[in-house]
């Protein structure tokens, strides 16, 4: 990022003393364009002074002793910006000088500011934040460390740094240097952009740099089992025990609308009697923090008795033997291919099923759907009802 240092030498004539007659002497450094000015202390009669290459004319003790000094603060300077480019800091002609000087660094570390961030959401786990979130958060912090030493050759930059510029190179580097997709690379950018407020309300900087970048989302198709597809899946008959457990977790959160995460987590003391008289899962989102209040539908009651007495129930204390989430999907395309459906079968698409497939679609109102998803939003669920409206 840096490649070089400029140090120049100058007499001020603007601050020549009316007393003395000497022009005072001025050390400028400059890095990537921008400058920072260091007195030097030392002053000079203006007919002694050579412009280039900014030493005093001549060989009188005076002028030796001048420039035997402007050599050795010359040499200084350089050697406190190797030192801060071999160990990848962030460089700029403000801090060189503050450097030279003995000064504390200027300006706010981003990487410093992210950290406390993501420790002050640790902290919180449980509080209003999953770790979920806390995991996001640290993953987009080391993309942001990876951009740092790819594109800049530094650890870390100063918040004043941050510019239009900084914020579309670091898109360009999500996409095309980690190869992740448009809409993950949005939502990296939105946890960053979180950060970037956080400096902008400190006032570290002045304005925002995401101000003329526009951050979208590319509609993404929804997939979803049909009543053909599910019914089809359900009365497969699986010769293998893996891809049995799989296929009945997989269709009692089609049946029940919860995630992954929600139903691995899932026991006997969620199921509570409702009002009717009748079984509930009564639960708290995970990702949302959001209460969830969901009939237990005749295809779930049959894979919950089914698995109640079952040894890995037992063991565990869950409702239901659930793999980890890498192996459930890498059965599930098993179970897919075994049943002859073409679509990109995954976990997720559960939850779509329920919320289209088994409820929407059979005249349940979009607020019940959005209340048993655990939706913080209405908008959310009404995804799922513009797939139902089309289809």
């Amino acid at each position: 990022m840096y490649d070089s240092i400029s140090i120049l030498f100058w007499a001020n004539r603007a601050r020549k003393s009316q007393k003395t007659l000497k022009t005072p002497i001025y050390a400028r450094v400059t890095i990537k364009g921008k400058r920072a000015e260091i007195s030097t202390g030392k002053s000079v009669d203006i007919n002694n002074w050579i412009p280039s290459p900014g030493r005093v004319k001549g060989t009188s003790e005076e002028a030796r002793t001048i420039n035997r000094y402007l050599d050795n603060m010359n040499v200084r300077l350089t050697r406190i910006f190797d030192k801060m480019d071999d160990a990848e800091e962030f460089i700029s002609a403000k801090e060189i000088k503050n450097r030279y000087l003995g000064r504390k660094p200027a300006g706010h570390s981003l990487i410093d500011l992210f950290k406390n961030h993501n420790e002050q959401i640790k902290n919180q786990i449980g509080l209003g934040y999953s770790a979920g979130t806390l995991e996001r958060y640290e993953t987009t912090l080391k993309h942001l460390q990876g951009y740092l030493h790819k594109t800049h050759k530094v650890k870390d930059i100063n918040c004043e740094e941050l510019k239009y510029s900084f914020i579309a190179d670091f898109d360009y580097y999500l996409k095309t240097e980690k190869k992740i997709g448009h809409n993950t690379t949005a939502k990296y950018l939105r946890n960053f952009k979180k950060i970037v407020l956080l400096a902008l309300k400190n006032k570290w900087i002045d304005r925002d740099p995401f101000m003329r970048f526009k951050l979208t989302l590319n509609e993404v198709k929804m997939d979803f089992l049909t009543k053909e597809e599910l019914k089809g899946i359900i009365n497969k008959e699986f010769y293998i025990d893996r891809l049995t457990q799989v296929r009945d977790v997989f269709i009692f959160c089609c049946y029940t609308g919860l995630s992954y995460v929600d139903v691995h987590r899932l026991t006997w003391d969620d199921i509570k009697t409702g009002l009717d008289d009748e079984l509930w899962i009564m639960v708290e989102r995970k990702k949302t923090g959001t209460e969830s209040q969901i009939p237990i539908l005749p295809e779930a009651a049959r894979i919950l008795n089914a698995y109640k007495s079952s040894p890995e129930t037992t063991v565990s204390g869950k409702i239901l033997p659930v793999l980890s989430n890498q192996k459930v999907n890498a059965y599930l395309k098993e179970i897919g291919d075994l049943c002859g459906i073409t679509k990109n079968m995954t976990f997720h698409m559960a939850r779509h099923t329920f919320a289209t497939t088994v409820t929407l679609s059979n005249g349940v109102s979009i607020e019940s759907v959005s209340s048993m998803l655990g939706h913080k939003s209405i908008r959310t669920t009404q995804i799922y009802a513009k797939v139902v409206k089309e289809k």
